[in-house]
């Protein structure tokens, strides 16, 4: 429900808003025994509480949001100030996950946005500094031409050594949140500006390949350690069309929005080759001139969680383009999720794309679909204009599609 709030309200839905607001007084409450992520836990809640209260002015959302905030910090108590995965809400007592020992490098830089907003919305300084502190120290270490492992320990503040580099899970958003870092600071961090264009260059050398026959651009993974190229990208990927066309209107180069426009055409190709004009998890491609086809994806891979990045890459596209190719696009994607994926009360995630007969619906519906991935479709064909509801000279998305208001500082 939080992760959707604002999603309810730029959609004008009022009386929604009012019901939601109304069961979340009386039924939300953050002292309960309960391990939580601390990355998803920032964006979606915290989030999601911060967007509403901006956009509605509610003190309500913002006193959550605070004592969320203030939970959370114990994650933080460690020497390099790098956060453990996750926190016990009742106990505040911080711990690795079940899995692995380290953290992972896109959520310790993927809260920044949130915790610098809380602060600036409170006037307690404990928030940013711990996220600040996160990403100063990440900037000190080296790096393979401004590109990371997908692994940090809290306990030495170090990448962990011969971990994959991937702009798919689990290193995504450190990138999306160093271009957002420094838009949401007036431009005036110039460390984050460097450092993302640094990785971009770096992108660009070391995994921006093209598919044969047809010469589509991709995004593929560098593995042990970043020695061995491995031609497969994540839907998760498909942020970074968003992310680089959303940068030229703070002043990046406009060969960014080049490589955006290749790499948004390819990702909805993704979606258009399928049967049921859906894209899988992950695509593999063929880097072989004469192979008989791009993409390939393998069974355990064709499964789509609805998730929102090629539609958030149409948006920011058509934003800043104005070319409606990009809401023709995502209107065949709309009509594909309502062909196969809606049920009765929502929509689920399906098992495979590859078959219009066998889809294996999955009986699961992420709250980033409510949050992301429908806020995006209504934005890019909201009524009022190119620009919709809210103004990227205003505001920033943080990673789950939760505005926040741009600072001067």
């Amino acid at each position: 429900m939080i992760d959707s709030l604002d999603t309810i309200y730029i959609m004008g839905l009022n009386e929604e808003f009012d019901k939601a607001k109304a069961h979340l007084q009386s039924e939300f409450r953050l002292d309960i025994n309960k391990d939580v992520n601390v990355f998803e836990t920032t964006i979606r809640v915290m989030g999601g509480l911060l967007s509403a209260y901006h956009l509605s002015g509610d003190e309500f959302f913002l006193e959550k949001a605070l004592d969320l905030g203030n939970r959370l910090m114990p994650a933080f108590n460690t020497a390099w100030g790098v956060p453990w995965a996750d926190i016990n809400l009742n106990t505040l007592k911080p711990h690795p996950p079940s899995w692995n020992s380290d953290s992972t490098t896109s959520e310790v830089t993927t809260i920044q946005l949130e915790l610098r907003d809380l602060t600036r919305c409170t006037g307690i300084n404990t928030f940013e500094n711990a996220g600040a502190k996160v990403s100063e120290h990440i900037h000190t270490l080296q790096k393979k031409d401004g590109l990371v492992p997908i692994f940090i320990s809290p306990m030495n503040g170090e990448f962990r050594k011969h971990s994959t580099i991937t702009l798919g899970a689990r290193g995504d958003s450190y990138y999306e949140y160093l271009l957002k870092q420094w838009i949401q600071t007036g431009m005036t961090v110039d460390y984050l500006k460097e450092d993302y264009l640094d990785s971009v260059s770096g992108m660009v050398k070391h995994l921006f390949k093209r598919s044969g026959p047809s010469g589509y651009l991709f995004v593929g993974e560098l593995a042990s350690g970043g020695s061995d190229f491995r031609p497969k990208m994540d839907h998760l990927v498909c942020f970074l069309p968003g992310t680089l066309a959303l940068g030229t209107l703070f002043g990046m180069p406009q060969e960014h929005l080049r490589l955006a426009e290749e790499l948004i055409h390819t990702c909805y190709k993704t979606y258009a080759i399928q049967p049921t004009g859906l894209a899988p998890e992950i695509t593999h491609f063929n880097l072989q001139k004469d192979a008989d086809s791009d993409f390939v994806v393998k069974s355990n891979d064709a499964h789509n969680l609805l998730r929102p990045e090629t539609i958030e890459g149409l948006w920011y596209m058509y934003y800043v383009t104005k070319n409606t190719t990009y809401q023709d696009w995502a209107w065949e994607i709309f009509q594909a999720f309502e062909k196969y994926t809606k049920v009765t009360h929502g929509y689920t995630s399906i098992g495979n794309v590859k078959s219009t007969t066998q889809t294996k619906p999955l009986d699961k519906m992420e709250s980033f679909f409510l949050g992301e991935t429908l806020k995006y479709l209504y934005l890019i064909f909201a009524d009022n204009g190119v620009e919709g509801p809210l103004d990227l000279n205003k505001f920033v998305f943080n990673t789950e599609a939760h505005p926040l208001p741009i600072y001067n500082s």
